[in-house]
């Protein structure tokens, strides 16, 4: 039985709560949040779990074992940083900090006490992730060429960080497990519309070797609530889209075919072949990483989405960012 403490119970913090709570091999014991307000509403749903508003309670409390970070971005290094020298396995919110200095840092101090550090990329451990991975580690997809994705929605809103940096996380990590290559460069272009500096659309491209691609659209302006990638391969192309109840993945037969009639030349050939649905066991991904997080503290195992994971896509979003200020400039990563 692990013992757990969570810092963070605002926007997101109540489901990852809400998972650890449900699950056999942990147990929560103190949670914290500066809102005593909020305090009072988990006191209501979790009687059974402590809280405090100073999170040095949870630090200093030799009974936890592990500690999960779901505040805002801005202070994810500093509570982390906290829990990692007090020798507590770590769970962090994405992204793992804003800076990649501090990234680092904590690798180096969970390498150092030999604690797990998890980054909470949440995507990549939906079924259907794992089943596209397991179609593109297959070969069915073929050579994959560029990779798409539509994360679009009116609304939530932020103040401490533009679309890029609340959106863009989720669909960069997928790109990183499914391509499992290291980017070389990427260009991004956005606008602010609703606040100054703040951008509420962003287009970005990421560049890996032998000329593959991933290009994102991000936005929190926009009529449509779109949850969507698309893999572009040499033999198939597959969908993942997040808001279908029931059919998330189609793999889709279609494709451009070389003939090759040496007396005529080389000729190309659209394909249009079956769309293949396959059947997936769905449960909840939020759940799955919750579990993962606490199977790697029990198997001493490196989790999928690990520090050097997080720093990975850190380092993408840090270079997006200098690109955006200088009107979509490409920059080496």
């Amino acid at each position: 039985m692990i013992t757990i403490g969570q810092v963070g119970l605002g926007y997101w913090g109540p489901n990852v709560l809400r998972n650890f709570a449900t699950l056999a091999e942990c147990q929560v014991k103190k949670c914290c949040d500066i809102d005593a307000q909020q305090l009072e509403n988990m006191k209501r749903r979790y009687p059974f779990i402590e809280l405090t508003q100073d999170y040095n309670e949870l630090v200093n409390d030799p009974k936890i074992e592990a500690l999960v970070v779901t505040t805002p971005a801005p202070t994810h290094y500093q509570l982390a940083k906290m829990a990692l020298k007090a020798g507590k396995h770590v769970f962090v919110e994405k992204p793992i900090t804003l800076d990649v200095g501090e990234a680092e840092e904590l690798i180096d101090l969970a390498e150092r006490r030999r604690r797990v550090l998890m980054v909470g990329h949440l995507l990549i451990y939906h079924p259907a992730v794992s089943r596209l991975k397991e179609y593109v580690d297959g070969g069915d997809l073929g050579e994959i060429r560029y990779i798409y994705s539509s994360r679009l929605n009116l609304g939530k809103i932020r103040h401490d960080e533009n679309a890029m940096w609340s959106f863009a996380p989720h669909d960069l990590s997928v790109a990183l497990y499914l391509l499992g290559e290291e980017p070389e460069a990427v260009s991004a272009q956005g606008m602010a519309y609703l606040r100054p500096d703040v951008e509420d659309v962003v287009f970005m491209t990421v560049r890996f070797p032998q000329g593959k691609v991933a290009h994102l659209h991000v936005s929190w302006l926009d009529p449509h609530k779109v949850r969507r990638i698309t893999v572009v391969g040499s033999k198939k192309m597959a969908v993942f889209d997040d808001m279908e109840s029931a059919e998330k993945l189609r793999i889709y037969d279609k494709g451009v075919d070389n003939l090759d009639y040496s007396s005529y030349g080389e000729f190309l050939t659209l394909r249009f072949g079956d769309i293949h649905i396959p059947r997936i066991g769905m449960k909840e991904p939020l759940q799955l990483e919750c579990q993962h997080f606490l199977d790697c503290i029990q198997n001493h195992h490196r989790p999928l989405s690990d520090g050097l994971e997080g720093l990975q896509v850190l380092k993408i979003l840090d270079a997006a960012q200098r690109s955006l200020r200088n009107d979509g400039q490409l920059v080496k990563i």
